[in-house]
């Protein structure tokens, strides 16, 4: 570990210095970023922020850096719209234009920088094109007091141009460059209708200032009753206006989304109480910690890093990973997890793993790769957009040549730009990102954890559940369920004590089964030697000069069954080879199991048992919570088989479980669970893991994912329904027979408003969980 840098409150000076980190002046002393001495120099800085940043890495800052360079660091920004779209350092997306973001989540809940720069643009274009539109609407809705001839037709013309021009070129210049872009590219989205019908607005605009002032340019067709050519300043206004409010909207909204994963992130403590080999104890950033350092964490601290317990006991607080309310009691050895919270007494861990692979570390980043994945269905909606653009783009054209063989020059020019501004593809495309981004982080709120969001559209359409049973159907934590004797012995406790005497080594389950039987009893265990274990059959040891066996009848040499559940394990206690009796040892079902199986059927899905256990065992345990179909006495290649047939046999196969076991089923189904709790291959091979151990959260995945891909649904038919509404309107196809058609500066509104509908209906998906 590199020699750790001491923080020191500096004196003020008084010349203004840079803040090495973001590049800003800096008054030292009245900032609220402090100061911070390295290799014997003050450095000074803007907010606490800039200073962490720069206690986590100053060479990088020292060397002339700063955040502005996130391209030189090899920071990655990906599209939100095209996850596939991958570049070092920000910038806009080549296939939609929208702004990249970073591809790993962070606790800034500061507005992205093109959020930023809309906000500015907006304001701007609102104080210079508000009065325009002002005398626009005026002029329109007050016929008795025409504002136009009460200035002059003159004034007037050139005070519309003198607002517009400026609104236009800078509060709309994103706009443009988008559209330009997507020309470059040969990728036409949304800006290039945009674009296209700025351009076409303007164009129209500035030729009517020129035939008003210097020389008529139009023939009679376009020219309103008073000779005039009628411009469209304010329809551009009100374009780039509207255009840069939903845009605003939607960048919000999409930050909002974010917020699941910043919630994570805010579970870990930015920094740790390091204890440096000479004893001394240091506070630094969790990401210079490393694997074996030793950090002290106080009681009431939440704990900042994955570790073991070395000094101390304590009880956690671990809902927010397993869900379980009542706090866990943690002594040496005993693992610790970052986020969680540490209770009643001060305690020292070593830190097994670093920073970024601590288990809330493994679940942050889980949720962000989902929410930046793909649907299947999304590759429609591609192909769609591919189409959609170019084909508007000719419905414009042929509206144009129609109106114009009409005779209707000004309706040719007002019906092709409003078919460009309303058949905007933005809510078609927003559709199945916007919901994907809610669902999945709705979803991780609960503990419900996708891997991609393919994941969540197969589970939608999913009629077949396979269940694991220990430790998925059931606790997993083998208990005693009973004691038989063997007449003359009639002890249960001594029976207890010697069995859990040779057990208390054992990392077997069973064995640690009697061990917790005998501590419950408050049974004496007694202390036993030369304790000897044989896979798969037994263990003994000498207690009290007695040879002491716990096992199966073979290994304990036993002639006789003792009479017990046929269900249950049984564990025969013989003293020098003489049975004293038998232990029955079962798991007991989880209580959501019966619950969560029965609204399943009623579901309609077909359910079945895999496991490796006994028949009769897992036939009790079937029967108990409702499952009719068991396979048992299966291997792992077994479990693999069966899913493999029922995929085959037209159905679409989820499989639960939680063991090394069950990670070829689960790898091998259309959508495998893991239980959170079990091993790390299981929930590897796994596309969906439930953080807690809660069978409940089955059925909720299942409705998180149908109500995700019903908002899908219904942000598509919106999208498509309004397109195919507002096209033939904006073409001008009802005029002839007495209808109206869509202004530019209505064709904008209703464009802006489909992409909300869109957006907002998203966001109903995430407040249907809370």
């Amino acid at each position: 570990m590199a020699a750790p840098t001491i923080s020191l409150g500096m004196a003020p000076q008084a010349e203004a210095v840079r803040d090495p980190v973001c590049g800003m002046t800096v008054v030292p002393g009245s900032s609220g970023g402090g100061s911070h001495v390295h290799d014997g120099t003050a450095y000074h800085f803007c907010a606490e922020k800039c200073k962490r940043k720069f206690m986590q890495n100053p060479a990088k800052y020292l060397g002339g850096q700063t955040e502005a360079m996130d391209a030189v660091t090899g920071v990655k920004y990906t599209c939100p719209m095209h996850p596939e779209v991958e570049r070092i350092g920000p910038g806009a997306c080549p296939k939609c234009g929208m702004a990249l973001e970073p591809s790993a989540a962070t606790l800034d809940d500061t507005p992205d920088p093109e959020q930023r720069d809309f906000t500015w643009r907006l304001r701007l274009g609102t104080i210079l094109g508000g009065p325009l539109l002002i005398l626009a609407m005026a002029d329109m809705f007050l016929p008795n007091m025409p504002i136009r001839h009460a200035l002059g037709s003159t004034f007037f013309t050139v005070l519309q141009a003198i607002l517009a021009i400026p609104t236009v070129a800078i509060a709309g210049w994103p706009l443009f460059v988008r559209a330009w872009q997507s020309l470059v590219h040969r990728s036409p989205n949304m800006f290039t209708l945009i674009g296209l019908g700025l351009v076409a607005a303007l164009a129209f605009s500035v030729a009517a200032l020129i035939d008003f002032l210097i020389v008529p340019i139009f023939p009679d067709g376009f020219r309103m009753h008073d000779g005039s050519v009628e411009p469209y300043w304010e329809s551009a206004v009100a374009i780039v206006l509207l255009v840069l409010l939903g845009q605003l909207m939607e960048l919000r909204a999409r930050h909002r989304t974010g917020e699941a994963v910043r919630q994570l992130l805010r579970l870990t403590p930015q920094t740790a109480t390091v204890i440096l080999p000479n004893g001394k104890e240091l506070t630094l950033p969790v990401d210079l910690i490393h694997v074996g350092d030793r950090v002290r964490i106080h009681p009431g601290e939440r704990i900042p890093v994955d570790g073991t317990i070395t000094e101390g006991s304590t009880d956690a607080d671990e809902s927010m990973l397993t869900g379980e309310p009542l706090p866990v009691s943690k002594t040496v050895r005993d693992p610790i997890r970052a986020g969680t919270m540490n209770g009643t007494g001060p305690i020292v861990a070593e830190v097994t793993v670093s920073s970024g692979d601590t288990t809330l570390s493994r679940i942050v980043r889980l949720v962000g790769e989902a929410q930046r994945s793909r649907m299947p269905i999304q590759s429609l909606v591609d192909k769609v957009s591919a189409i959609f653009v170019p084909l508007v783009v000719g419905i414009a054209i042929v509206s144009f040549l129609a109106w114009t063989l009409a005779g209707q020059l000004a309706m040719a020019v007002v019906c092709a730009v409003s078919v460009l501004i309303v058949a905007c593809p933005c809510a078609l495309g927003l559709a199945a990102p916007m919901a994907v981004i809610v669902g999945i982080g709705s979803s991780a709120r609960r503990g419900i954890l996708f891997r991609d969001a393919a994941a969540l559209q197969r589970l939608s359409a999913v009629d077949a559940f396979l269940f694991d049973k220990t430790g998925t159907l059931t606790q997993g934590k083998p208990e005693v369920e009973s004691i038989v004797l063997t007449p003359p012995f009639s002890d249960e406790n001594e029976l207890l004590a010697l069995a859990a005497g040779v057990e208390r080594g054992s990392e077997h389950p069973l064995g640690q089964a009697i061990v917790r039987a005998a501590e419950a009893r408050g049974v004496a265990i007694s202390h036993a030697t030369d304790v000897r274990a044989e896979p798969g059959r037994g263990i003994s040891g000498n207690i009290g000069g007695a040879s002491i066996a716990v096992g199966n009848s073979a290994f304990v040499n036993a002639v006789g069954d003792v009479v017990v559940r046929k269900a249950q394990t049984v564990l025969y206690v013989a003293r020098d080879r003489t049975i004293l009796g038998a232990i029955a040892v079962g798991d007991s079902v989880r209580p959501e199991s019966k619950a969560v199986v029965a609204e399943l059927h009623a579901s309609g899905l077909h359910l079945a048992m895999l496991t490796g256990d006994a028949r009769l065992s897992a036939e009790k345990i079937a029967a108990e919570i409702g499952i009719s179909e068991v396979m048992a006495d299966v291997l792992p290649a077994d479990k693999h088989t069966a899913v493999v047939d029922w995929k085959a046999a037209g159905r679409t196969v989820a499989m639960v479980g939680d063991g090394i076991n069950d990670a070829p089923a689960l790898a091998a189904a259309d959508v495998g669970i893991a239980m959170g709790t079990g091993t790390d291959v299981a929930i590897a091979a796994a596309a969906i893991t439930l953080v807690r151990a809660d069978l409940r959260l089955v059925v909720v995945a299942r409705e998180r994912s149908r109500a995700t891909m019903r908002t899908i649904r219904q942000n598509l038919l919106l999208a498509f329904a309004y397109n195919i509404i507002a096209v033939p309107i904006a073409a001008g196809v009802l005029v002839p027979f007495g209808g109206g058609f869509l202004a530019p500066v209505w064709a904008a509104v209703a464009m802006s408003v489909s992409s909300l509908a869109v957006v907002l209906n998203s966001l109903r998906l995430g407040r249907t969980v809370e």
